[in-house]
């Protein structure tokens, strides 16, 4: 992540889950892989070591973001509850967002956990193409499991919308 310099008002972390197994009782239900348990704690372990803590954590109530979010706080050594939201688990790049700009605006450091294609749409929805070239060319050739994209935004999370964020971070987690 490129060091922040001022200190943005906020940040905001968008994830997909880790690697999941093929099936479960239903897709709600899928379990992370054993490799995903992995690559999750290992994307939590960079977070950190960036020095992203999330002061709130947004995430899909599917059986797979809740394993990935355990695996990512244990990586990180973070002991933070998640806000699980059944909503986030089908929602568009737009509907996500508009979640996120529930959040309080006491919240300066947020990590939102979900699924694709919308994490990867929203990410490139937020982006204002001022960030770091070579990140956004990353960012968009591909958003894998265990992909974040960490913006910076400066301005009450009700007014987040297309392309106010810049792109400060992407990374893949592989454990």
């Amino acid at each position: 992540m490129q060091p922040l310099s001022p200190t943005p008002s906020r940040l905001v972390a968008v994830v997909r889950h880790a690697k999941a197994e093929p099936d479960g009782a239903t897709d709600f239900d899928r379990p992370l892989a054993e490799r995903g348990h992995r690559d999750a704690a290992a994307l939590g372990a960079w977070l950190a070591a960036e020095g992203f803590e999330p002061e709130h954590a947004l995430v899909s109530a599917a059986l797979r973001t809740r394993e990935t979010w355990a695996s990512m706080a244990a990586g990180a050594d973070w002991d933070l509850d998640s806000d699980l939201d059944r909503g986030l688990y089908a929602a568009g790049p737009e509907s996500a967002l508009d979640l996120v700009r529930l959040v309080d605006d006491g919240v300066r450091r947020l990590l939102v956990l979900g699924h694709n294609p919308t994490m990867a749409s929203l990410a490139q929805l937020l982006d204002d193409g001022d960030g770091d070239a070579e990140l956004a060319t990353e960012m968009t050739s591909g958003f894998p499991t265990s992909a974040v994209a960490v913006f910076s935004y400066d301005g009450s999370w009700s007014d987040l919308d297309q392309g106010t964020a810049r792109l400060v971070g992407f990374h893949v987690g592989r454990g």
